[in-house]
């Protein structure tokens, strides 16, 4: 933690590289994507795509309908969504990344069988001192009692790097000492084979 806060307290700051991020990975995928052996025919799908066909599909699944490719129509038009989820798949927060997930939550659940434990944990940062020096300027972390309320609401809401790196923090103290997962001893509930994680967006 630096003294000088300024990246961390602006407030366009943070939309900005998630914004850069997005796009760099995005970019990669379609870089990688273009070296593939298989990019002439997925160049020749994205020029003769039938638009009325994808139209067709997008509303019946907007009314609620599955849809299935049956014309070759529209098994063209399934097979393009399947190439662009290739470049979708790497950006955080994209459609295509949470269905990646899903994916792997049911794969965990078949290789090691349903989950014994739904937890979910919110750290409280505007009470917690380590949260609170995260969000302050001292160079030494010292327990001290704020009683001020909009004194710690203040620092919380100034700075979401510091409620970021806190949480990161209790989640990674929660894995490694209630689940036991690298560390000497096993969880407080028993010895733990998987587990899943995910931040609500």
């Amino acid at each position: 933690m630096y003294h000088d806060k300024r990246f961390q307290t602006d407030l366009t700051f943070p939309f900005v590289i998630f914004s850069h991020q997005q796009i760099k990975t995005s970019s990669t995928g379609g870089f990688l994507l273009a070296k593939r052996d298989k990019f002439d025919a997925i160049s020749e799908r994205l020029l003769n795509i039938d638009q009325s066909t994808l139209k067709n599909i997008i509303s019946r699944m907007s009314a609620g309908e599955y849809v299935r490719g049956v014309t070759d129509a529209e098994k063209n038009c399934f097979q393009i969504i399947q190439d662009l989820d290739h470049i979708n798949g790497r950006v955080h927060g994209s459609t295509t990344s949470k269905k990646y997930m899903r994916n792997e939550i049911w794969s965990v659940v078949a290789a090691r069988g349903a989950p014994s434990w739904y937890i979910t944990i919110s750290p409280t940062d505007i009470k917690h001192p380590i949260a609170l020096y995260y969000a302050g300027t001292n160079e030494k972390y010292v327990v001290e009692t704020k009683p001020d309320y909009s004194e710690k609401f203040r620092l919380i809401s100034h700075n979401p790097v510091a409620s970021a790196r806190f949480f990161h923090f209790m989640i990674s103290l929660f894995i490694k000492h209630i689940l036991g997962i690298g560390s000497y001893h096993p969880g407080i509930y028993g010895p733990t084979s998987a587990y899943y994680g995910t931040v609500e967006q």
